[in-house]
């Protein structure tokens, strides 16, 4: 059976037991319990009812948005399921944002060849993606 993907926001459980099992960073539980009900979009693959892939979408809606929590179990890598989620997320952002919009996102490793695939490009050296994680 073929994992299933919908537009849907993941709970607080499933959502940071992926982020850990796919080697993203760990966030909070309070953090998701704000965070994720407020995302702007966002998708959910499941396989049998469990979370196998996600991918999520925030911001004002109208003139920045970025992408985040990209995030497939080590059992699915491999198998096309980032490109189905990105192609979920970026179908949105191109029915329902406005022109001129800024759809930005930090890659990790090689993840950038993929979003290049969706018309993303490196900005460096030109500018410079920082970030600041509080403690």
């Amino acid at each position: 059976m073929e994992p299933v993907l919908t537009q849907a926001v993941p709970g607080n459980g499933e959502y940071r037991a992926l982020r850990a099992a796919a080697g993203l960073s760990q966030m909070s539980e309070e953090g998701a319990a704000l965070g994720l009900p407020a995302s702007w979009s966002s998708v959910c693959v499941r396989h049998d009812g469990e979370l196998v892939g996600m991918g999520r979408i925030v911001g004002d809606g109208g003139l920045f948005l970025f992408v985040v929590d990209i995030a497939v179990t080590p059992a699915w890598q491999g198998k096309g399921l980032g490109r189905r989620i990105m192609q979920a997320l970026m179908d949105d952002v191109h029915a329902r944002a406005p022109s001129r919009t800024m759809v930005g996102l930090i890659a990790d490793g090689t993840a950038h060849e993929l979003y290049a695939k969706f018309g993303f490009r490196l900005v460096a050296p030109g500018a410079h993606g920082m970030l600041l994680r509080l403690s």
